[in-house]
């Protein structure tokens, strides 16, 4: 634990194929924990992320600003699936 960072402790749920595998990793030596595992792989994914956002943002700066509501439409018609559009929810919509 690094001294000074606060930390919360908190109950996730994952497939059991992917508690062995990480498991699997700890007993081989190639990860300290499953808590390491799992603080690290967030990690990893934070950075990815914004990562990410960084490049959309530069993209959209580049090509003239936000996505048009048009532009939305347009996104979430090509890569929604037809079940995903069903979805009254809001869920499953591009940027």
């Amino acid at each position: 634990m690094v001294f000074g960072m606060a930390t919360s402790k908190i109950t996730i749920t994952l497939p059991d194929e992917q508690v062995r595998s990480i498991r699997e990793l700890v007993a081989a030596g190639k990860a300290a924990s499953l808590s390491a595992f799992v603080k690290h792989a967030v990690t990893i994914s934070l950075f990815d992320a914004a990562g990410w956002r960084t490049m959309l943002e530069d993209a959209l700066r580049q090509t003239g600003g936000p996505v048009t509501n048009e532009e939305r439409d347009w996104a979430d018609a090509l890569l929604c699936p037809l079940e995903d559009k069903r979805d009254a929810g809001g869920k499953n919509k591009a940027a």
